[in-house]
């Protein structure tokens, strides 16, 4: 009986891979606009990132973020990530109390 591969992705901050469903997609829509994409199936160029605060700073520091999108990333959009990472770290603490 085969067993059914998980997808991997890199994640922009750690450099690791990680199954898709651990990871958190950012993606650019082709009219340029940025988005968290909870379902994964956005339409637009995506990039993944570990749900972890440092992770994104990781990213931020070494332009990952913008090597990805082969573009400038506005702060606006770390801003918004940031927040929604936090809101993911508090719910998977949560979850494990």
């Amino acid at each position: 009986m085969k067993t059914k591969k998980l997808p991997e992705r890199f994640c922009l901050g750690c450099q690791q891979s990680l199954p898709k469903k651990a990871l958190v997609r950012i993606v650019r829509s082709p009219e340029g606009e940025f988005a968290v994409d909870v379902t994964g199936k956005m339409p637009g160029r995506g990039a993944y990132i570990c749900p972890k605060a440092d992770c994104l700073a990781k990213a931020q520091k070494s332009r990952g973020l913008e090597r990805s999108f082969k573009g400038k990333v506005p702060q606006e959009v770390y801003e918004k990530l940031a927040e929604q990472v936090a809101s993911l770290e508090a719910d998977a603490a949560e979850a494990q109390s």
